[in-house]
């Protein structure tokens, strides 16, 4: 009959419901906003995470070796800018070597950031910094003393991307929360074997009017390439060793 329930009907209905999933309210956030507010939280504590010590030790010993000669009183026509300059990269991207350094990375891995995000954070504060110091490093060497800012500009960014390359290759590849000591050796043995080891036709540290200067740059520019590809994509979650898996999996199959 017209508007008399079935039996059984009204517990269907109840049934039907019950298995009803629950509507989730809309906030209207998209997953791209809330990333966005969970950088700008992130932004703070990864701030206070540098190594300021090693990044301030690296640029103090940089400037101070530029300005050498002025504390120094040294003629400004026998001012060895190009050498002073190369030194002061070194001293610089020494420092960088320990910007991934974080003694909390294996409490920090779960966090809802993947790694690339942090480490590009890190990265993202460090190289307005380096732009100043370099430019203060610049400013430092007299203009007659000066070498091409160009080519010394891409040699100062090459020995911090390797730098910075080495370091992300260490965090990726060991469990080493703080590989710095190991890739700022490695930085230092590398430069001393470009500047003394090299062969005299693939050279890279030469003077100004050699006329192998050119071919070193471009050299110089292909190191860059290569290790900014390299530090990129080991900006990945580091590998995990996976040598315990098929042990962990022959325990359980023995215990069944």
């Amino acid at each position: 009959m017209p508007g008399v329930a079935a039996p059984g009907e009204g517990a269907r209905s109840r049934a039907a419901e019950t298995r009803a999933p629950a509507k989730v309210p809309c906030t209207g956030e998209s997953p791209r906003r809330r990333t966005y507010a969970v950088i700008r939280a992130l932004l703070h504590p990864v701030l206070r995470s540098l190594p300021r010590r090693a990044l301030a030790a690296g640029a103090a010993l940089g400037l101070l070796i530029t300005a050498a000669p002025w504390l120094l009183s040294v003629s400004r026509d026998s001012w060895p800018g190009l050498t002073l300059l190369r030194a002061a990269a070194l001293a610089f991207g020494l420092g960088l070597a320990f910007l991934l350094d974080d003694p909390a990375r294996h409490t920090t891995a779960a966090v809802p950031i993947r790694r690339p995000v942090r480490t590009g954070l890190r990265v993202a504060f460090a190289v307005p910094l380096a732009a100043l110091w370099w430019t203060a490093a610049l400013l430092l060497v007299p203009e007659n003393a000066r070498p091409p800012v160009g080519a010394l500009t891409l040699e100062a960014a090459t020995v911090a991307a390797l730098a910075l390359a080495g370091a992300a290759v260490g965090v990726r590849c060991t469990d080493a929360a703080e590989p710095g000591i190991a890739v700022s050796a490695g930085l230092l043995c590398g430069g001393l074997s470009a500047a003394l080891l090299v062969p005299y036709r693939w050279a890279l540290v030469v003077p100004v009017n050699d006329p192998r200067w050119d071919g070193a740059h471009d050299r110089w520019a292909a190191i860059l390439v290569v290790a900014a590809v390299v530090g990129a994509a080991s900006w990945a979650e580091p590998l995990r060793r996976r040598s315990a898996m098929p042990v962990r999996r022959a325990a359980l199959t023995r215990r069944r």
